[in-house]
């Protein structure tokens, strides 16, 4: 037992949110709270809910969950879900630090020792995908991740996805499986061809072929194609989750463990998604915190089947990426493939205290880019 003392967050580059949470025993814990590109909005939801939780016992984590979701009327959404992961994450890993033990352990023990992972490869505007892939090859990786497109019209010229097709067969004549991200910014008439083009070529998965709004649309795609269809960064609770799951239009969830209202929220997904035998893939282009998080639920979820790292992202280009703000970044290392299960009390990770806040110092929120098209229209970004 021990009542909430202090509660703090971090703006920290390249683009990231971090929560702590110290109790009046002085137990710490740490947590992400990164909504890419709405950072001023997510640190004004923590700052109401810091005034509010303050005294409150932190070992109530589900408690603390449940006012947060039920007593503010309005709920759910990108920006108070990722607030309440911050603290949620940060509750967590305070609770299991004060006990001694990993998380994982916590929520029932681990089912496997490592995990599966992939990396990104190629930017908005990818280049040389080939030799991209053989650096993540180089670095153990067995599977990486790409956009499946620039931006496109809404009905653009079908020339406009031969080059998806190229990229994908580069990675595949290396020996590697590729998953390929439509990114939500592929509308149906184009998503139709894509999805048929790649098919004979056998991606790990489509990611996001329709945006999430357009259930109906993933539905009828998912039965036009034998790929795996992969989601769920852009739904933010089990209720978001749930229509896709009863639709039978999602092989792959991939539930953002920053935007679902942390580990509490993504065990319970987890459990849902494995009652429709859907895999859990859970995204994750964030920080260190927000990877040890998702790992304590992959740990003990029977569906996991492959994590997201933000190693060497090109979000991550030219300031820190997945190896700062840690004292044991060796924990990351990847080989065949796979990374090892995290042992450490809490998230499992040492939290480098003095570059966070150094770096927190007028750090800029990132603002998310955009396309404009050639007639000067707005496309997805």
């Amino acid at each position: 037992m021990g009542k909430i003392a202090t509660m703090e967050y971090f703006r920290v580059p390249p683009r990231w949110l971090f929560v702590k949470i110290t109790d009046e025993r002085r137990n710490v814990g740490w947590g992400e709270a990164s909504l890419e590109g709405h950072t001023q909005a997510v640190e004004g939801c923590l700052d109401a809910w810091f005034d509010r939780y303050m005294g409150l016992d932190a070992d109530d984590i589900e408690h603390i969950w449940q006012m947060s979701w039920r007593t503010t009327f309005y709920r759910g959404g990108p920006v108070f879900m990722s607030a309440l992961a911050g603290i949620d994450i940060a509750l967590w890993d305070l609770k299991a630090r004060k006990l001694g033990v990993p998380i994982y352990q916590l929520l029932g023990g681990r089912v496997r020792d490592k995990l599966k992972v992939y990396a990104w490869i190629g930017g908005d505007r990818p280049g040389d995908v080939g030799i991209q892939a053989q650096a993540r090859k180089d670095q153990g990786f067995t599977a990486v991740k790409m956009n499946a497109t620039e931006d496109l019209g809404w009905l653009d010229s079908p020339s406009a996805l031969d080059n998806s097709v190229e990229r994908l067969k580069a990675v595949k004549a290396l020996g590697m499986d590729a998953g390929i991200d439509f990114h939500g910014r592929v509308h149906k008439p184009m998503a139709k061809q894509l999805a048929h083009a790649l098919e004979p070529h056998r991606p790990l998965f489509i990611e996001e072929p329709l945006l999430s709004e357009h259930i109906h649309g993933i539905k009828a795609l998912s039965k036009q194609t034998s790929t795996p269809i992969a989601l769920g960064e852009r739904l933010h609770s089990r209720w978001d989750v749930r229509p896709f799951l009863e639709a039978g239009c999602v092989d792959i969830l991939q539930p953002d463990i920053s935007h679902v209202g942390g580990i509490s929220e993504m065990r319970r997904i987890a459990a849902m998604c494995e009652a429709y035998d859907v895999s859990l893939a859970p995204h994750c282009p964030l920080g260190p915190i927000a990877l040890a998080a998702n790992i304590q639920v992959d740990a003990v979820s029977a569906n996991f089947a492959i994590q997201e790292m933000s190693l060497g992202i090109h979000y991550n280009a030219g300031s820190q990426d997945l190896t700062s703000y840690t004292k044991n970044p060796k924990v990351w290392d990847v080989e065949g493939g796979y990374i090892n299960l995290l042992t450490g009390p809490g998230l499992g990770i040492e939290i480098d205290e003095e570059q966070v806040r150094s770096l927190s110092k007028k750090a800029m929120p990132w603002l998310s880019p955009g396309f404009i098209g050639p007639g000067g229209e707005i496309r997805e970004w």
